[in-house]
């Protein structure tokens, strides 16, 4: 297994015991997508996230810490979904999405 993968799957096990259970993998084993354009990458030793224009990075030794940081911008975002999202979820993904951001 790879560094990468091993330290996303930390990453997502943090974010699932905060209550973000829905981030999924996205096939890569290094990116994490956890909601509407907030996705974590991991490389060279940093957690890096991004949403829209805006990055931040984070230390890849502390998949805690990192989980505390996204959770709490990723339930900014669920506070406020764009009314736009729940029209283009059903159009791309239909109704088998579900939840899934």
């Amino acid at each position: 297994m790879s560094e990468s993968r091993v330290a996303v799957e930390k990453l997502r096990a943090e974010l699932a015991a905060l209550g973000v259970a829905d981030a999924y993998e996205i096939g890569d084993e290094a990116t994490l997508s956890v909601w509407i354009g907030l996705v974590v990458t991991f490389r060279e030793g940093f957690y890096r996230w991004r949403e829209g224009a805006v990055k931040c990075r984070h230390l890849g030794t502390d998949p805690g810490g990192c989980a505390i940081r996204v959770a709490r911008r990723y339930a900014e975002l669920k506070a406020d979904v764009p009314p736009w999202w729940e029209e283009l979820e059903k159009v791309l993904r239909g109704g088998a999405a579900g939840g899934y951001p």
